[in-house]
């Protein structure tokens, strides 16, 4: 029988620039393949092809997806194996812990025709200069959108009742843990809930929480306490010893969007735009943190600035996702002069190479 894929994303093009969880991920492995090689190399398509030579042999599968091309992705584990591979070019820095002994680099520019990329030396720089530009105008304009979003909080903040907050905050502890002290350290993995996409925003929480009995919808506004719930909730099931996966959001790291409880069968999320779901499940519950914490009427009150914040914010949103397919057009345009360079024989032994050692890791 196959096994199961888990798909998140371990680094998103923020607010805050480009942000990376890779380690979080990472930790417990005991053999990592760290492949480097520019684009059009083939890493995203030789992680496929591991993941789905094992995911067929039974294994379950976690996928570390490319916030910067749909179509890609920046990693494979196999947790019961403790294996990792990942793709370790920029902007993805992985710091070895144990050189050689975890981590081995992997190098697909053996498979490529130097004299024909020495050949093509300005386009590259050319393109090389022109996609990091899109990334950092598009870096730019998030943090413009979250500037104007941080306006959009200020409404519901001023207007929100923190001794209720409180109170809500330690019912939810008190049903999800009550007394529970477990006798281990919480493994606690940081990652994406979602990622601002060349194709928009894009999230896996259906995929996430497919297996959870119980999952907690919230529903609220800008600044209703979302993100501060949640940060809660995490430092006492980490009090607790209870393993947690803390889901950051996509535009602006510092805040959270997702919790989820394996132990426990737990889920709770910010299910409001652009990751907005409704219960469709036995189990499933919604938190209207609005309704529970906000001064009645607040939404009427502020309809007309919160009407210009909103369509200003997204404006900003619209033009940053333009920047990401900016980049992603000239990434293509770059990856087709490597994919001309490149003898894709070479990269297969790679492939095998990497699948024996694994193979030797089953064994054990």
């Amino acid at each position: 029988m196959p096994g199961k894929i888990k798909n998140y994303f371990a680094g998103g093009n923020t607010a805050r620039g480009f942000h990376n969880l890779y380690d979080s991920n990472l930790q417990g492995l005991n053999r990592i393949f760290i492949l480097k090689g520019g684009p059009g190399t083939g890493k995203s398509s030789l992680m496929k092809n591991i993941a789905k030579e094992w995911l067929e042999k039974g294994y379950d599968i976690e996928l570390l997806h490319c916030s910067s091309d749909n179509n890609s992705i920046d990693g494979v584990l196999i947790p019961a194996l403790k294996v990792g591979i990942v793709d370790g070019t920029a902007p993805h820095v992985i710091e070895p812990k144990a050189p050689g002994a975890v981590e081995e680099y992997i190098n697909l520019g053996e498979a490529w025709d130097a004299k024909a990329l020495a050949a093509r030396k300005k386009a590259i720089e050319k393109l090389s200069k022109q996609i990091g530009e899109s990334f950092e105008q598009a870096y730019a304009t998030f943090k413009q959108a979250l500037e104007v979003h941080d306006d959009w909080e200020k409404i519901y903040i001023n207007s929100m009742d923190f001794q209720k907050a409180d109170q809500l905050t330690n019912k939810l502890i008190e049903s999800f843990f009550g007394k529970m002290k477990l006798n281990k350290p919480s493994d606690v993995r940081h990652r994406f809930l979602g990622a601002a996409t060349p194709m928009g925003a894009v999230d896996f929480v259906p995929n996430l929480t497919e297996d959870i009995p119980k999952r907690y919808f919230i529903k609220g506004r800008p600044g209703s306490g979302k993100s501060t719930l949640l940060k809660k909730l995490a430092a006492a099931a980490e009090e607790r010893g209870i393993d947690v996966e803390i889901y950051h959001c996509g535009f602006d790291p510092n805040s959270l969007d997702m919790l989820i409880f394996r132990e426990l069968g737990i889920a709770i999320f910010d299910s409001t735009a652009p990751h907005e779901y409704f219960p469709s499940r036995d189990g499933d519950e919604i938190i209207d943190m609005y309704e529970i914490l906000i001064e009645p009427g607040t939404d009427d009150i502020f309809a007309d600035i919160i009407s210009k914040i909103s369509a200003q914010y997204k404006r900003k949103m619209a033009e940053a996702t333009s920047y990401l397919a900016k980049a992603k057009e000239l990434h293509d345009e770059l990856e087709a002069i490597y994919v001309a360079a490149m003898d894709f024989s070479v990269v297969e032994q790679i492939q095998r190479k990497i699948e024996a050692e694994i193979e030797e890791i089953a064994k054990d």
